[in-house]
């Protein structure tokens, strides 16, 4: 590192002093009648205070009373340190030290004891707490340059230059006591020009492709006509037409709808081979063979048809062949309705498990094999085969559309209604290949799956299920520190959460914790802590609303609003029922209790959701998204390539928004990704399609990860998965730390789901697998930290 070539304002004119040389700094006139012992302490020190400090320095003195000059000298640097950290950080930046973290720069603060450090030694300290962190970012330096690289280029500000890569390099090589530091340098930034380049090439071919497609489309639809040249294009009467629109022999490209009703479209070039076949129709009632179209031409309709959305529960051959019965078990938390569909499921000769979470699909496998069924596991990340073995627990998402069995357990229903997931619901429940399909869920999700099954054509039965054990609105509101064991106190963010959790800690409270952004195996870990009473309460987000065995006496809600990604709300119905309907789990508690926490709410309020009747969703047509075959499909019909380009037709071709009895599901994420990777050589169309599919963190700079992703496994050279590095001590790990955890450990889940689809670029699978259980281990030992005081409440501010 080179020291700065001008000094920092707030340096100006002591660059001579030496370190702790106090008397030779003017101290400032203070006032001369001594208010209070800690002033009094601090002027018997002698050491210069200025007046801007006198204030902070006070206050700190005096929690620390009585005082010698030591007790002052420390204060006074604590204060100072502060000081430090800025100055470090306008150092690190004129120095273009982009890699330097925060807590780089308050460890070297606080590695420094002198009152008047000059920038030479603030620099020094710097360099050390820098080559500390790339030296235990990882094993090799390699390694390490890969996880600092990862981490700023998904902090958003959009990587390295090649430059800037070979500084890093250097720094990294050095700390690492690399041989040649200069040659390892100079051989990353050769490398990072390359993929630069790379990266550089797919974004304009991407870019482009996207554009072709765009500046197609909209010269197709610029190129249609309306309603009333029709009738001269093929030679018949208006009326023949309008006719013959209604029977589907003219194609309509387009419908628009409109104030004054829908507005149709038609393509010419479709138009066109129809002229013959006019007085065919006119002479015969039945509908002619489907003429030809030209490719790339394609219409909406030919779009639509190919795509067959509107036909969805036909794509289930497997399904569609066997005669089905489903079973709609409803009924709120705590009724029993996975206990019955398990029981008939052991039962079986062969079944399948389909779980909402990974953490629910272990928890069913390990439910059958209680019952004496061995199972398999199939999740996006994982696969454990039994041999033998005739029963499978999977997600939601891995449902076997093409193996047979005799019993399908499918939970959750409600989640037919999710505007993200809802899709997978419904192809799960129209193509489960059983001759038995028990469908689970709460009772809102009943006229949804009452829909689907006449879709399917199958036959379904209801059955009801009340719940086991009374559940009660608490008449007043709890305050936090009335909370007991066997308390679940709801939060409905991660902040939230941790804020909660540092204030019960401080109050002496044992405490653990379930959100979202826990893998499945730290949340068993909290849940079970809390379950064995080594916490006395849990805090959680409405993550415990699915699955979980928790032994909940009370739930206390911290609001009745929440954040639900697009506005702040109040929270529904079936969230107050679902949530705190976890209460009084039966065998444990005679009661299920759900309260408010003082000043969140009226307890009258909750009492009135809990007690309402189920809300029945006004829209149940299912959501329907499509397959690889539809894409596909859809791809040779438009004569394309770029996924960009089939998301964008099935957008606007399929599903018209009065369609009877589906809806297209959202797109916005696939073809935010398709826009990355399409321009990747390399990827075929299918495999863009798998990583459209990728489940990512949007917020964590997720598109783009998978764009770098792609671009290494389309040039044929192996994805390393994400690194964690050298994790701090559990006891001594800061807020952001955790996070930083939580997020590799998220990239990690993207990284183990694009290893099951592509083996051989993303190959390390046993070492991904080794760093999710060192990040799960380590994140469930700093959960564990119930530290009180000032350290647990900065806990509560990640």
């Amino acid at each position: 590192m080179q020291p700065a070539s001008a000094a920092s304002p707030s340096t100006a004119g002591t660059k001579n002093a030496s370190p702790d040389h106090h008397r030779s700094i003017p101290r400032p006139a203070l006032t001369d009648t001594v208010q209070n012992p800690a002033e009094a302490a601090i002027l018997a020190s002698g050491l210069a205070v200025t007046a801007k400090e006198m204030p902070a320095l006070i206050r700190a003195v005096a929690r620390k009373l009585p005082a010698d000059a030591g007790t002052v000298r420390a204060a006074l640097l604590e204060l100072r340190r502060r000081g430090y950290v800025a100055r470090l950080a306008d150092i690190a930046n004129r120095s273009g030290i982009v890699w330097a973290r925060r807590e780089d720069l308050r460890a070297a603060a606080e590695s420094i004891d002198s009152l008047e450090a000059e920038d030479a030694l603030l620099e020094a300290a710097l360099e050390a707490a820098i080559a500390t962190r790339l030296r235990d970012a990882g094993r090799t330096p390699e390694a390490a340059l890969e996880a600092i690289a990862a981490e700023i280029a998904d902090g958003g500000g959009g990587g390295l230059t090649p430059p800037r890569m070979a500084a890093l390099a250097q720094a990294i090589a050095e700390a690492h006591g690399h041989p040649a530091p200069d040659s390892f340098a100079e051989a990353v930034r050769a490398t990072e020009e390359a993929r630069r380049a790379e990266r550089r090439s797919a974004e304009i071919a991407a870019r482009e492709a996207r554009r072709a497609e765009v500046k197609r489309l909209r010269e197709w639809e610029r190129s249609l006509v309306p309603f009333q040249p029709v009738p001269e294009l093929l030679g018949c009467t208006a009326k023949e037409a309008l006719r013959w629109i209604a029977a589907g022999l003219i194609p309509v490209a387009r419908r628009i709808p409109g104030k004054a009703g829908e507005r149709w479209e038609f393509d010419p070039v479709e138009l066109a081979p129809l002229r013959a076949l006019v007085p065919d129709w006119r002479s015969r009632e039945e509908k002619p063979a489907a003429p030809a179209l030209a490719r790339g031409k394609s219409g909406n309709a030919a779009v639509a048809r190919v795509a067959a959305l509107d036909r969805y529960a036909a794509h289930f051959a497997t399904a569609r062949a066997l005669i089905r019965r489903i079973t709609l078990v409803t009924g709120p938390t705590n009724s029993g309705k996975s206990y019955l569909a398990l029981n008939r499921l052991a039962q079986a000769e062969s079944g399948l498990a389909l779980a909402p979470l990974r953490l629910l699909a272990h928890e069913f496998r390990e439910a059958l094999a209680t019952r004496g069924v061995a199972a398999s596991l199939t999740t996006g990340e994982e696969r454990m085969l039994i041999p033998g073995s005739r029963h499978v627990a999977a997600t939601v998402e891995m449902c076997p559309f093409r193996n047979p069995v005799d019993v399908a357990l499918i939970d959750e229903a409600q989640m037919l209604h999710d505007r993200d997931r809802g899709a997978a619901w419904t192809a799960a429940i129209m193509g489960a290949p059983a001759r038995d399909v028990f469908v689970l869920g709460a009772p809102e999700g009943a006229a949804m799956v009452r829909r689907i099954a006449k879709l399917c054509g199958d036959d379904i039965e209801e059955v009801v299920l009340e719940r086991k054990g009374p559940l009660i609105a608490a008449r007043a509101p709890v305050p936090l520190g009335d909370l007991r064991a066997g308390d679940a106190l709801i939060a409905f963010s991660r902040r939230d959460v941790l804020d909660l959790r540092a204030e019960l800690i401080r109050r002496g409270r044992r405490v653990a914790v379930v959100y979202g952004a826990l893998s499945p195996e730290v949340r068993r870990a909290e849940a079970a802590r809390f379950n064995g009473g080594d916490a006395d309460i849990l805090v959680a987000t409405d993550a415990i609303g699915m699955g979980l065995n928790l032994n909940i006496r009370r739930v206390v809600f911290s609001t009745l609003r929440k954040f639900d990604g697009e506005q702040r709300r109040d929270l529904s119905v079936q969230e107050v029922k679902q949530i705190g309907g976890r209460a009084g789990r039966y065998g444990l508690h005679e009661e299920g209790v759900v309260a408010v926490l003082a000043g969140a709410g009226a307890p009258e309020v909750l009492k009135r959701l809990l007690e309402a009747a189920h809300e029945t969703p006004v829209e149940t047509r299912p959501l329907v998204q499509p397959d690889a075959d539809i894409v596909a499909a859809v791809a040779a019909e438009i004569g394309s390539d770029s996924l960009f380009g089939v998301l964008a037709r099935i957008k606007r071709a399929v599903l018209r928004k009065d369609d009877p009895n589906y809806r297209l599901a959202d797109l916005a994420a696939p073809m935010a990704i398709a826009g990355v990777v399409d321009g990747v050589p390399g990827l075929s169309l299918l495999d863009r399609w798998t990583y459209a599919l990728c489940p990512i963190d949007l917020r964590d700079n997720g598109v783009a990860r998978l764009g770098r992703w792609a671009v290494e496994h389309g040039a044929g050279r192996g994805v390393r998965p994400p690194e964690a590095g050298r994790l701090p001590p559990p006891d001594r790990a800061r807020p952001e730390e955790l996070e930083r955890g939580e997020k590799v450990q998220r990239r990690l889940v993207a990284w183990r789901w694009m290893a099951q689809r592509f083996p051989a670029a993303f190959a390390d699978g046993a070492e991904a697998e080794a760093e999710t259980q060192r990040l799960n281990a380590w994140i469930e030992d700093v959960l564990r930290q119930q530290r009180r005081g000032r350290a647990a409440t900065r806990a509560g501010s990640a």
